[in-house]
């Protein structure tokens, strides 16, 4: 289970280049919890890049992310990886537990967010969103409408932090990124 291996299931099964850069954001916002909770940070890295990875080629609910869990099964992925990402998806009866499970819900949605908060930016760039300007955004519902905002709001709940502060954190995530993601 090697970053090089779960990168290539994401290029195999996804060719969107705004769905990769979605997983890219979401890999390293885990990455960023992982070192704040003291977790693995590898581990929690790869669960953050392969969360869609089937996304693309099985966008149902009945099917995402049920197949891509069934194909890193059959690859030998440990179980902990396969639950947490099907405990991202709200709708697969998989209640979020472990604290991966809980980053992965937390960061999967607002890592979407503040990316589309720096696109509308004249610099296009991730280096210069502040908190305050997301949550601006936050309250406008016809922004990024297909955000749901429950699920930012969820995601502070879940880890226990102030929505500033979770906010703060995966802007710096993304930051440290911004070049992999074309908002640097």
């Amino acid at each position: 289970m090697t970053r090089a291996e779960a990168w290539k299931l994401v290029t195999e099964y996804t060719q969107s280049d705004s769905l990769r850069k979605h997983m890219l954001a979401v890999e390293a916002a885990m990455r960023f919890y992982a070192q704040k909770f003291g977790e693995d940070e590898e581990k929690w890295a790869i669960v953050g890049l392969l969360h869609d990875f089937d996304y693309e080629q099985h966008p149902t609910q009945e099917e995402h992310p049920f197949v891509g869990v069934k194909i890193l099964q059959e690859k030998g992925y440990p179980e902990e990886i396969q639950r947490a990402i099907l405990a991202h998806a709200s709708y697969s009866g998989v209640e979020p537990k472990s604290l991966m499970e809980k980053s992965l819900c937390a960061v999967d949605e607002l890592s979407g967010f503040i990316t589309a908060v720096a696109l509308v930016r004249p610099s296009k760039s991730v280096m210069d969103v502040a908190v305050k300007s997301v949550k601006k955004k936050i309250k406008s519902k016809a922004f990024a409408a297909n955000v749901s905002r429950d699920e930012i709001h969820h995601g502070a709940e879940l880890l226990e932090l102030p929505l500033d502060e979770h906010i703060e954190n995966v802007i710096k995530a993304l930051q440290k990124i911004a070049p992999e993601l074309g908002l640097e």
